[in-house]
């Protein structure tokens, strides 16, 4: 445990004594706002102590266990006592380190997925298409739901730009380190020759903000056009200009909603859109001038980096921030992303932890 850790835990055990003391007080059950907030944070820091509490008796144990290791009668029975010590410790361990970690605020929110084809023309695109079915299938798995925003088709199928919605409890949790360029290698349906391309995309996460963070938008700064929306053809194609694009002239940020058929609505979600947007803008402002870059970008949204490489000769993924490969791709397209999120959130942890220190 480093020192910063150690810190952390101090300071919970002597926050939670405190409030011990304070909700005892007799006249706290009539100040209710005052109640629920205390409660809550006494809740939270009850699951701390009570698991660092658990790490010591284990610890005790340890120490007992080890000092019988001298005795040959009670030897055999040490070694068995130190194997379930251990059991236990590991599993106590990991949920400290993720009790201890200061939450990221974002991360129950919902998030908006914005997905651009970048180099290799169309097979770009098409791997747009490849990302955007691989998130879908990921986020249905976790009992996500996914809506779609807006989208440009490209000329051979998949998408040269689309941007969904993803709304379940914990999406942004799982899906904030996909953020960056994704690369893919293949050998294109179109390549007579067998030659394997290299194409990317680039891939942005924004958690959805809440209307208390929402950035203020000045109604004299946005000029609101509609139009109508494109489609495939057949009944559901709209024949009204419900389409809405929305253009935040201070910035030149420009987004669009054209999934409802209800011009209401498509305006509701392009300004929830372009206050994400705006207030990434803010945060990775913020970020740059604190100089407190990390090495997974959590949050940055910073598509400059290439991220991650999708070799499918060698049925290869990985990860070139934490150089971590799997050799997986087939499922991991069919969303089974949890080999690539769970190393990324463990990561994060460890960097945290670290920065604790």
């Amino acid at each position: 445990m480093n020192p910063g850790m150690q810190r952390r835990l101090e300071q919970a055990a002597e926050r939670f004594e405190e409030l011990e003391r304070l909700l005892a007080e007799p006249d706290l059950a009539q100040r209710a706002d005052e109640f629920a907030q205390l409660s809550k944070e006494y809740a939270d820091l009850q699951r701390i102590v009570e698991t660092a509490r658990a790490l010591q008796a284990l610890a005790d144990r340890d120490a007992e266990a080890r000092g019988l290791l001298e005795d040959d009668e009670m030897r055999a029975m040490a070694r068995e006592e130190l194997d379930a010590v251990a059991a236990e410790r590991e599993p106590l361990e990991r949920e400290l380190r993720r009790l201890i970690v200061p939450a990221d605020p974002n991360d129950a929110r919902n998030l908006f997925l914005e997905i651009r084809a970048g180099t290799g023309g169309q097979e770009a695109a098409l791997f747009a298409g490849d990302l955007l079915r691989m998130y879908t299938r990921y986020a249905e798995r976790c009992g996500d739901t996914v809506e779609m925003i807006s989208g440009q088709p490209g000329e051979a199928g998949g998408w040269r730009e689309v941007v969904v919605r993803v709304a379940g409890r914990g999406a942004y949790s799982r899906l904030k380190f996909e953020s960056g360029t994704h690369r893919v290698q293949r050998v294109p349906a179109t390549e007579s020759q067998g030659r394997i391309h290299t194409s990317a995309c680039t891939v942005a996460i924004l958690p959805e903000v809440a209307a208390v963070d929402a950035i203020e938008i000045d109604a004299g700064d946005l000029r609101i056009d509609t139009f109508r929306a494109s489609g495939a053809g057949g009944q559901h194609v709209n024949t009204t200009d419900s389409a809405i694009r929305v253009t935040h002239l201070p910035t030149g940020l420009v987004v669009e909603c054209q999934d409802e058929r209800s011009q209401h609505k498509n305006k509701a979600r392009a300004l929830a859109l372009l206050s994400a947007r705006l207030l990434e803008r803010e945060q990775a402002q913020q970020k740059n001038e604190q100089a407190a870059a990390r090495r997974l970008q959590v949050g940055s949204g910073d598509r400059s980096e290439r991220i991650r490489t999708y070799n499918y000769p060698q049925g290869r993924i990985t990860d070139h921030r934490i150089g971590l490969t799997v050799y997986d791709l087939d499922n991991v397209l069919e969303g089974d992303l949890d080999v690539l999120v769970e190393p990324l959130a463990q990561a994060d942890q460890a960097d945290r932890l670290a920065e604790l220190g």
